[in-house]
């Protein structure tokens, strides 16, 4: 099942190229969970709902999927999470990098030692949303990565029970701007976390230990890799995380990314694609809207 949200925070089942409308489903949803709960209430009540939202859908007419402004496909993240250093070669070609920046060197490559970093849920956007670049005078930088969302609570999860825990996966760009501050003031600017286009469910990618994923800045090729190269698998993340916190359904972990990092600007299309379920990201980067 493709899950969406678009337009005016309305939420829809992706079948084919068309969004089916089933926000009465989430309206319900909503309301019925309690105002303190530490989920997504969607993704929380999918093991529920999915029969209810299937049926919905088919009841419901089709809309082209082109035609609607996406956004991020989780509304309210308990929290976002992110790992670092988690791709041997994207570890090789920041070495230079960090060299050339004075303190950056105090973070280390070792993802056991630096450990998982949070990003600001206000970060989130989805792709009709732009990536808005407050510093254009600093190296800003994209980031490939599969995304995993959680979908039961859960804490010391071993990671031979992982995949019990995870309600779908999406595709994400953990955007960063280059600098010796802590990683998640750099991460955590608004719309550097871009999450699309749309959440499929975990039935739904057979072998997530085996995602081929590539990114091009316009028409030029960045980043291209498989999951089956990450330092840290995707159990391994989810154990190593929930050491620390408790996994809530609706919590999107960014699994890391590989070589091929660069600069963008405002004017630039990042695009992400991966395999055919997870759809196509499609972002624009443009200037930052200056508000009082």
């Amino acid at each position: 099942m493709k899950l969406c949200r678009y337009d005016d925070d309305r939420l829809g089942l992706v079948i084919g190229d068309q969004v089916h409308d089933v926000t009465q489903a989430q309206t319900e949803i909503r309301n019925s969970t309690p105002y303190t709960a530490k989920v997504d209430p969607v993704v929380a009540a999918l093991p529920q709902w999915r029969s209810k939202l299937e049926a919905m859908a088919k009841s419901a007419p089709g809309k082209p999927i082109s035609q609607v402004k996406l956004l991020s496909p989780v509304a309210k993240p308990p929290k976002i999470l992110a790992a670092p250093t988690n791709y041997g070669k994207h570890i090789e070609e920041m070495q230079k990098f960090r060299d050339t920046v004075p303190g950056l060197a105090r973070f280390s490559p070792d993802i056991e030692k630096a450990g998982i970093f949070l990003k600001s849920n206000t970060s989130l956007v989805g792709p009709s949303e732009g990536i808005p670049m407050r510093f254009p005078d600093r190296r800003n930088d994209h980031e490939a990565e599969l995304c995993v969302i959680i979908g039961k609570q859960g804490s010391d999860i071993p990671k031979e029970k992982a995949y019990d825990y995870i309600a779908g996966y999406s595709l994400g760009l953990d955007m960063t701007a280059r600098g010796a501050e802590d990683r998640s003031f750099r991460k955590s600017i608004d719309g550097y976390t871009v999450l699309g286009p749309w959440m499929i469910t975990a039935d739904e990618l057979p072998n997530p230990a085996d995602v081929p994923f590539v990114l091009h800045v316009n028409q030029e090729k960045r980043q291209e890799s498989n999951t089956s190269f990450l330092i840290f698998d995707i159990p391994k993340l989810i154990e190593f995380a929930s050491k620390f916190y408790t996994l809530y359904p609706g919590d999107i972990y960014y699994t890391g990314t590989p070589e091929g990092v660069g600069p963008v600007k405002p004017g630039d299309t990042v695009t992400m694609k991966s395999l055919p379920q997870l759809g196509e990201l499609k972002i624009q980067v443009r200037a930052h809207d200056i508000k009082a």
